[in-house]
């Protein structure tokens, strides 16, 4: 005889079918995912996609760089100059407009890297398909693209202004070139020590001193160098080497002779063993700073 049923036992469970299907779409891959984040990093670095006053820093150092370039050529137009008053590669060498550049690198490079270790959001990045040399490297490219951006604007409007005031083509497209190759060793060198330094703290605002400590200082430190072995008469060639002590003097210093830049009596790479020693310690400060920058990332 079969029992009756036990109305007192909780109801049993009930498969829902709501139409969940496995993926037949394309698949795409490590090579999508790591242009997607430099898309991300580059727009991040400029504060587009987040608030508004995100976008005030970067814009306003942008302006600070592109006005007077705006100037400069406005004076050569009215006052019919046969060559700009400040050359291209003069322009974007000159210190108070480096400053500007130190700014930013030291404002959004701690964007890139530390909000990711602030919100422990760096492991869902590589959970899969990219891998932790996709993600330095999407990182690093877009700092780089976003510092290159920012000085190539200026160099843009000094070329147009040439062209539209009548200045000789030839002349302005070589030189236009050459700073294009200046700014790229900036903001390739920037990048490097400004993602490092920003990756070593998942504080924003520790990141920003930090770069803005190591960039300054030992810029301080190459110029007191550099006044105490010049002393109060002309500056001896030996004096140069001061801007070893510096990241950005040694990169200053090198496209300085390699353009033959003399604006405000800069430091400059002395003779041909300065030029390879300064290209030298350029690329171990690159190359060094994107492998420490990899081993870090090896450990989370």
């Amino acid at each position: 005889m079969s029992l009756p049923p036990d109305h007192t036992a909780p109801d049993s469970g009930v498969i829902h079918n709501i139409g969940y299907r496995g993926y037949q779409g394309p698949r795409l891959g490590r090579g999508y995912a790591t242009r997607s984040l430099f898309v991300q990093g580059l727009r991040a670095a400029y504060g587009l996609g987040r608030s508004g006053k995100s976008k005030v820093l970067p814009m306003l150092v942008a302006a600070a760089l592109a006005v007077p370039a705006l100037v400069i050529v406005a004076v050569a137009v009215i006052m019919k100059l046969d060559k700009l008053p400040v050359g291209y590669a003069d322009y974007i060498s000159l210190s108070l407009l480096g400053l500007f550049v130190l700014i930013f690198l030291a404002a959004q490079a701690p964007v890139l890297m530390s909000r990711d270790l602030r919100h422990n959001t760096v492991p869902l990045y590589f959970s899969r398909p990219i891998t932790r040399g996709d993600y330095v490297k999407a990182r690093f490219l877009a700092m780089a693209a976003a510092l290159m951006l920012l000085m190539t604007v200026p160099l843009v409007v000094l070329y147009l202004g040439a062209l539209l005031a009548g200045l000789p083509f030839g002349e302005n497209t070589a030189h236009f070139g050459q700073s294009l190759v200046a700014a790229a060793l900036y903001s390739v060198l920037y990048s490097a020590i400004g993602l490092l330094i920003a990756a070593a703290t998942p504080r924003r605002g520790f990141g920003v001193a930090a770069i803005m400590g190591v960039m300054f200082v030992s810029s301080l430190l190459a110029g007191i160098v550099y006044g105490l072995g010049s002393g109060v008469g002309p500056a001896p060639e030996s004096a140069n080497w001061a801007a070893v002590l510096s990241p950005s003097t040694v990169s200053q210093a090198l496209v300085n002779e390699v353009f033959s830049i003399t604006t405000g009596g800069s430091m400059h790479a002395p003779g041909g063993l300065g030029i390879a020693v300064f290209a030298l310690e350029t690329a171990v400060l690159i190359g060094g700073s994107y492998w420490l920058l990899l081993r870090r990332y090896r450990n989370i």
